[in-house]
């Protein structure tokens, strides 16, 4: 149930007005953004706490219908406060309470036309976005190219991930944000080729605190953006899809109707890590664009592609998944790809009876498909068109399947928006759950969709599989996520691995580095509403009980999230809640111990009494009933913890 209202208010915003320079601060009114107008151009700037976090940075957008990035003036300004309270079962917190204050800035350029610029300042996050009235005798316009900057200070370190070259990698899929990030190098090193850094990003401003900055409230009526290469002077400015993604279909340029607005750029600030694992901004701002008239069970599953790869998928290995994911008591097996021409569809509708008569629903792969990659995986050529596309969803519905994986997007442009938007869409009208791989990050989707089960846009477990090297940095990545890509959005990594070594059999292939109580803590720690681990039949057999029953329990959504502890890249210890249970995890990419200690009052009930599941010195995992509200522990490298209490 969701409650909206506005209310009209003065001084209590700590709002100021001067010629051309206005101030909006967030309602416990630690942190203020300034906005400015310098030679005609608009700039602004944040301050927690009275220390600079983002210095002047440039604000507009140049499109067909006018300029608003040079020659503006402030013509005027409305305040409001808003405040908002709904619900979200598919992220890290069940109920949002958002509270923020607005400020549209109305700005007229050298012919006249105006643009509003729309600022919301809670109070550790900012969003802004750009609205176009109906003007100039215009119905349309394409946007060619924003202005819009982070100017950090000179101190700040970063925390990124490259964008990639366009059309390269496997099969010409890239980009498919899956490059590998560097953790707290100075802002002037180059991205690893030149193209600047996907979303979302983090930055430490020396010892004031870290700014995490991203955007939300992407569809089909705009692209996807990334930032720019570092400019000089401390900074960085939205950039545009390259023009050979999509191998070269699709226009760069976004366009939508007027009167439209852009989608929303993030900006989470704090003084500590606290408020950037525990942001709701992305879906602060956006609203769901439909309703569904289906009840969506969101969940745990298995698949056998993770450890078996494409041989695996035949009747008698997902006949094996299915039974092991009724053993689980899992909810869903995923089908990966190939299973059409595998498989085949008249035995795809026998295997999925199966599934149902194991009390198992199933998720099938389809190729996203098209012209923009050479991928031959099937099935193809179904998901691209929407004709053949609703055509395949009702078989789908049909046969009572419950989900798809859709793989291998081509790019950030407005068209393969469209794409992301028309699949989920469509998915919807039959019932169907949808999980992107190979695919850019949700911006908001958690809500705006109802359907929308999660992405990956990481670097995830399959990689582990291909490579040792992978497997090597396995806790270094880990350690990163909560703080930056799991962040701002689901992120389906398909991972928690149980067997020790990464193929079919547990006899060959890449060795896996960290522990059991690792992998267990990661099925906490990484949030998607519908998680597929990389479990396998053999772990019923050679896998320590207490691992077994942990993933048997562990859920999959969850009630509210709380930071603990950590630093990216070195450790992370954090809390979430699902209905009366708190699940406290940790893991440690350092090469030496931690020592923590944690008071246990502040989650859950009264009672005294929690599991620790953790790793001893033949670094197994063992469990250790706790009676009292002071833990003390230690985090082995390469090694983590669960607590249930």
């Amino acid at each position: 149930m969701k409650h909206l209202f506005f209310v009209a208010f003065g001084l209590t915003m700590a709002f100021i007005s001067r010629s051309q320079e206005l101030k909006v601060t967030g309602p416990d009114g630690h942190l203020d953004l300034m906005l400015s107008v310098a030679d005609g151009r608009p700039v602004y700037k944040l301050h927690y706490n009275g220390k600079t976090f983002l210095e002047n940075a440039p604000l507009g957008l140049n499109t067909t219908m006018g300029d608003f990035t040079r020659d503006l003036v402030l013509t005027g300004h409305r305040t409001k406060k808003i405040t908002e309270t709904y619900t979200l079962n598919r992220s890290k917190q069940s109920q949002v309470h958002y509270e923020a204050n607005e400020l549209v800035a109305t700005f007229q350029n050298a012919k006249k036309q105006q643009v509003d610029m729309v600022f919301r300042v809670s109070d550790h996050d900012v969003a802004f976005c750009y609205a176009l009235p109906r003007q100039s005798g215009r119905a349309g316009t394409a946007v060619l190219q924003e202005a819009t900057g982070f100017r950090f200070p000179l101190q700040t370190t970063t925390f990124l991930t490259p964008q990639s070259d366009a059309m390269i990698g496997w099969k010409r899929t890239k980009p498919s944000y899956e490059e590998s990030y560097k953790a707290d190098v100075p802002m002037d090193t180059p991205s690893q080729y030149g193209k600047g850094y996907t979303f979302p990003c983090l930055f430490r401003i020396g010892r004031e605190g870290w700014v995490l900055v991203s955007e939300t409230g992407v569809d089909s009526r705009y692209c996807a953006s990334r930032l720019s290469e570092y400019r000089s002077g401390g900074l960085y400015q939205i950039a545009f899809p390259m023009a050979e993604e999509n191998d070269g279909n699709g226009t760069v340029a976004p366009a939508f109707s007027l009167p439209g607005r852009t989608p929303w750029r993030t900006i989470t600030v704090g003084e500590t890590l606290k408020p950037v694992v525990e942001t709701t901004a992305p879906w602060d701002v956006v609203q769901p664009l439909y309703a569904t008239a289906h009840h969506y069970q969101l969940g745990k599953g298995v698949w056998s592609w993770i450890l078996g790869q494409d041989n695996s998928i035949n009747y008698d290995d997902q006949v094996k998944y299915i039974d092991f994911a009724a053993a689980m008591g899992y909810q869903y097996v995923l089908i990966d790809n190939w299973w059409d021409k595998n498989i085949g569809r008249k035995r795809m509708e026998a295997l999925i009876r199966y599934a149902h008569s194991k009390k198992t629903d199933v998720f099938l792969w389809y190729s996203s498909s098209g012209y923009w990659n050479d991928i031959e995986q099937g099935p193809v050529n179904m998901m691209d068109n929407p004709i053949i596309r609703k055509r395949e969803m009702k078989w789908l519905q049909s046969q009572g399947v419950k989900g798809i994986k859709v793989d291998f997007f081509g790019g950030d442009k407005q068209e393969t928006m469209r794409l992301y938007e028309s699949i989920l869409s469509d998915a919807d009208d039959h019932g169907l759950m949808v999980i992107f791989h190979g695919a850019t990050l949700p911006r908001g989707w958690e809500r705006m969709y109802p359907n929308f089960a999660g992405s990956e846009a990481v670097l995830a477990s399959e990689n582990m599989v291909f490579t040792q090297a992978a497997c090597d940095q396995e806790a270094f990545n880990a350690c990163l996520h909560p703080f930056i890509r799991n962040a701002v959005a689901a992120m389906e990594f398909g991972g928690s691995f149980l067997n020790k070594r990464l193929n079919r059999n547990n006899d060959g292939g890449s060795t896996r580095r960290t522990t059991d109580a690792f992998q267990l803590a990661v099925a906490v720690l990484f949030q998607n509403p519908v998680q597929f681990f990389a479990l396998a039949p053999n772990n019923l057999e050679d896998t320590a009980p207490v691992s077994l029953d942990f993933m048997k329990q562990v859920p999959t959504t969850w009630d509210e999230t709380r930071f603990i502890d950590g630093y990216p890249g070195k450790y992370i210890v954090l809390a979430r809640s699902h209905g009366a249970d708190w699940y406290i995890a940790g893991i440690n990419a350092q090469k030496q111990a931690i020592k923590l200690k944690m008071d246990l009052s502040a989650f859950g009930n009264k009672k005294n009494t929690a599991q620790l599941i953790t790793d001893n010195k033949e670094r197994a995992p063992v469990m250790t009933e706790l009676h009292t509200k002071q833990v003390e522990l230690v985090l082995q490298p390469e090694g983590g913890f669960v607590i249930k209490r």
